[in-house]
């Protein structure tokens, strides 16, 4: 049975905020500006994130680097901060501060809860074993990214009845690109009249998209030769365990197959202005990413991203890419692996009416805007399990 618990004051101590790029840093960006709605926020985050982090919230900064110098220097910050601030909620913004936050909750008697992301309860290295899953079975709410992470959380020993899943949030457009801005874009990036595919993220293994060069796009060129792959995105930089691909080894593979030609890397963008041009100008986002034990996709925002903006996506079915896109509305699911298959649903996107995929998408992005991600979360933050 559930009791309403309403907290006035969240303390968040997360790695994960800009300037470090990526899906967890905006999420928890926004997980702080968010509760600011309702609560008063201090965030423990590390070095640079406070001229970045939102108004009326005041970030604490502890050194990124090395790891070990975070953890202990956040640890003693959450554990500093708590006994001065006397928050209601401990809240960790991903596994990796679960213990800092549970031993700051304990300290003063706050509610510790954690955010997951996926990797996050799949890290089988023994030393994050043996001192973080104790940690976060301990929380009072686990809060998981998609309902696959919540069964990642139930498999490291986490109570059904502690768990809640909110999706991450998305900002819906305000009104779409021009038709100049986007002829522009094309200008800018030498790609003509071509029909685009959009790749966005970094370049991970998981991700895939080498793969998907070598084994779906040169199927998909010999059947739509006007057709050009965008990248947004480079090698991973500050990611504790991600293993990068190159835009070299990328370009290496769709040369060896006789479509270099059909390849462009744009590297990070970052002026939202830029990346909307980019999302309206493609017909189809490509999410390759590959189901690799022990290294699941939690959720997959740039899905929901591409949503908002019309764009539909092609993947496959795994992680918590099932929770993010919505089957012949916001996008098509082929079986993890299938290469043949996701060439050919890239196809019969790139074949299909661009209205009604645009409108669906949009529909399907609609429930995912960040104010309603904030009263989701603040929903799951009230509820105490008796």
């Amino acid at each position: 049975m559930a009791a309403p618990f309403q907290p006035s004051r969240v303390l968040l101590v997360t790695r994960n905020l800009p300037p470090l790029v990526g899906g967890m840093e905006q999420l928890n960006w926004h997980m702080a500006d968010e509760l600011a709605r309702y609560a008063e926020v201090r965030v423990i985050g590390p070095s640079g994130s406070a001229a970045q982090g939102p108004e009326n919230v005041q970030i604490k900064e502890v050194p990124l680097r090395p790891l070990w110098r975070f953890l202990l220097a956040s640890t003693r910050a959450a554990v500093v901060q708590a006994r001065s601030f006397k928050p209601d909620i401990l809240l960790a913004g991903s596994g990796l501060t679960a213990p800092a936050a549970l031993l700051a909750a304990r300290a003063v008697g706050a509610r510790a809860c954690v955010y997951l992301h996926g990797l996050d309860a799949a890290v089988q290295h023994p030393v994050y074993r043996a001192l973080w899953h104790p940690a976060i079975r301990q929380m009072d709410v686990v809060i998981a990214n998609s309902q696959p992470t919540a069964e990642l959380a139930r498999a490291i020993g986490v109570r059904s009845d502690n768990i809640r899943v909110v999706h991450p949030g998305v900002e819906l457009p305000i009104a779409s690109r021009s038709p100049e801005a986007l002829h522009a874009f094309r200008r800018r990036h030498d790609l003509c009249d071509a029909r685009l595919l959009l790749s966005i993220g970094r370049l991970t293994t998981r991700k895939g998209l080498r793969e998907f060069v070598q084994h779906a796009l040169p199927s998909i060129v010999r059947a739509s030769p006007n057709t050009i792959l965008v990248v947004v995105g480079d090698a991973p930089a500050d990611s504790l365990h991600a293993t990068g691909q190159s835009q070299t080894s990328i370009q290496a593979v769709a040369d060896a197959a006789g479509i270099g030609q059909h390849l462009r890397f744009l590297g990070f963008v970052t002026d939202p202005a830029e990346l909307a041009c980019a999302y309206e100008a493609a017909y189809v986002h490509v999410f390759p990413v590959r189901q690799i034990a022990g290294d699941p996709e939690g959720f997959g925002m740039v899905a929901i991203e591409a949503a908002a903006h019309g764009l539909p996506t092609v993947a496959f079915a795994t992680g918590g890419i099932v929770d993010a896109v919505g089957p012949m509305q916001s996008g098509l699911l082929v079986a993890p692996g299938d290469y043949p298959s996701l060439a050919r649903a890239t196809l019969q996107v790139l074949a299909d009416d661009r209205t009604a995929w645009r409108r669906n998408s949009t529909d399907f992005a609609r429930p995912f805007a960040w104010p309603a991600f904030g009263e989701n979360l603040r929903s799951a933050l009230k509820q105490r399990t008796l």
